[in-house]
């Protein structure tokens, strides 16, 4: 299966297995690893407390094996103009580790776009994309995503100062 990921700047397709929604009890242990709490029907940071009218509640957004390991990796968003800024929204990406606990691999402002070159152990390269026209790209070293370099529709380019 072909997926398409779209962010501001470009789109890419990568090819990833797919995995359909994770079943009720998979989704509250990936928002409490990420450190959403449930009120309701919808899942919070905490970061736009009390929530405003453009709020956009935590949902899990990506549900694949993006790395090619057997198991799924997940992405939330959570959205709103006054906790987020002109990006409007925050992610986390989180991954299922062998003893069945997630981690958060990497948390930020923006929007992630996966492209196709990978870091280390097969995991994809994240463009965070938002308001603006060179973005960082984040590569996993075995430990973080730590930048790598910024582009902008799949060129290099330097920041603004």
């Amino acid at each position: 299966m072909r997926v398409r990921f779209p962010g501001i700047a470009t789109a890419f397709l990568i090819s990833m297995p797919a995995l359909g929604a994770p079943p009720a009890a998979e989704q509250a242990s990936v928002f409490r690893s990420a450190g959403f709490t449930q009120h309701g029907q919808q899942w919070r940071s905490g970061n736009c407390e009390p929530p405003e009218l453009s709020y956009e509640p935590g949902s899990i957004t990506i549900f694949r094996d993006l790395n090619g390991d057997g198991r799924p990796e997940a992405v939330i968003t959570e959205g709103g103009g006054l906790c987020y800024g002109n990006t409007g929204q925050n992610f986390w990406l989180l991954s299922k580790q062998s003893n069945g606990t997630w981690k958060i691999l990497f948390e930020s402002l923006g929007m992630p776009e996966f492209l196709p070159a990978r870091g280390a152990n097969g995991y994809p390269d994240v463009l965070v994309g938002g308001p603006g026209f060179c973005f960082p790209v984040l590569r996993w070293n075995g430990r973080t995503y730590t930048r790598h370099h910024f582009e902008y529709e799949g060129k290099p380019c330097r920041p603004p100062s």
